[in-house]
């Protein structure tokens, strides 16, 4: 009898919806630059947060319909540091994160630099590092902070408050990227003076 060995599809639902986040970055770019400001501002917002909430879901799929894949683990991670780097450098062009802000906004990316960077150095050691709930919760923050400044002045009108608590959340999603990215950094060291 012959075994037919079958690998996960370079094209199944969970790396599709990871491409799908990688293509939403330079239509997010073209909105906030091309379009008129609200509107600009409204398509690049709609457009992270179906990237976000695609960054749960494929994860979820693959893991559901046990669809991972090589390609889904080179690309997922780099999918996600390109949509939040991206969305950040926006709001910083834009001058929506300014003065003090600026600040969160370069931990959160100097932290997603960092464990990057981390994860690459254990996967060589064979060693893999759990996602923590804070870590989860740190995303959850982060989304909604910067989904919150895209939106800007349009949403704003409807919420009041809306960015000074997109901020607020900003700066939480900063503090919480300290400490898991400490989590990070302490893991990974205490390897590497084993080895």
């Amino acid at each position: 009898m012959t075994h037919i060995e079958t690998r996960p599809s370079s094209f199944n639902i969970p790396n599709l919806l990871t491409y799908g986040r990688i293509l939403a970055v330079p239509l997010m770019v073209a909105a906030m630059l091309w379009l008129e400001d609200d509107t600009g501002r409204i398509v690049a917002a709609i457009l992270f947060v179906a990237a976000s909430v695609s960054d749960f879901l494929d994860g979820y799929l693959a893991r559901a319909w046990d669809q991972q894949s090589a390609l889904g683990r080179i690309f997922d991670p780099i999918a996600d540091k390109l949509l939040v780097g991206t969305a950040l450098v926006l709001l910083v062009h834009n001058d929506t994160i300014h003065n003090w802000s600026v600040i969160a906004g370069l931990i959160i990316l100097c932290r997603e630099i960092l464990v990057s960077g981390l994860r690459e150095y254990l996967a060589e050691l064979r060693v893999k590092l759990h996602v923590s709930w804070l870590a989860k919760w740190k995303t959850v923050l982060q989304m909604l902070a910067i989904s919150v400044l895209l939106a800007g002045p349009a949403i704003e009108r409807v919420v009041p408050g809306a960015m000074l608590l997109g901020t607020i959340f900003l700066w939480l999603a900063a503090l919480t990227t300290l400490w898991t990215g400490y989590g990070y950094l302490r893991a990974a060291l205490s390897h590497a003076l084993r080895h």
